[in-house]
């Protein structure tokens, strides 16, 4: 089983939602979310304007060796609010099979090898060649703090939270 270095696998303490933290038995695995973060086509983001108000916007973005990466423009409304403030939180579109990231936005340091395989898979997603090295383009990448997962389906016995160290 894939399990991130720096997270442990947490059952969350949710009794008025039918979460006991004892119930482990069904709880989800990080292959899982892995599966579902690769198949995703777009992910939603959503940063904090500088008066207060969210911003939430779906990205295009390319799930690599554990990480979520995705594009902006540099004068972006999203990548002015990470720049400001880095934390985001980033889902995927489905309210069934769940999947939400809390963490920080942060500018990613990529090899020329990683950009290839970065560019290489958002090829094979949408298509289209991404321009990551535009010079008015950002290169972002998620630093997890906590994810939630579960299944609608089978909601509570697979509620699972990953908390990871910072």
């Amino acid at each position: 089983m894939i399990q991130p270095k720096n997270a442990r696998r947490v059952r969350p303490n949710m009794p008025h939602y039918g979460v006991m933290p004892d119930e482990v038995s069904a709880m989800l695995t990080w292959d899982w979310v892995d599966r579902q973060m690769q198949a995703a086509r777009n992910y939603w983001v959503s940063s904090v304007c500088g008066d207060g108000r969210p911003h939430s916007v779906p990205v295009w973005g390319a799930w690599v060796g554990g990480c979520l990466y995705f594009g902006t423009d540099k004068n972006s409304v999203k990548a002015r609010n990470i720049a400001r403030d880095n934390r985001v939180v980033a889902h995927l579109e489905s309210g069934d099979d769940t999947v939400i990231f809390e963490g920080r936005a942060v500018q990613a340091q990529v090899s020329d090898e990683q950009l290839k395989t970065i560019s290489d898979r958002y090829v094979e997603k949408y298509k289209l060649e991404p321009q990551l090295e535009d010079s008015g383009s950002l290169i972002l990448r998620l630093l997890p703090r906590r994810v939630m997962a579960w299944l609608e389906r089978n909601y509570p016995a697979t509620a699972t939270y990953w908390l990871f160290d910072v």
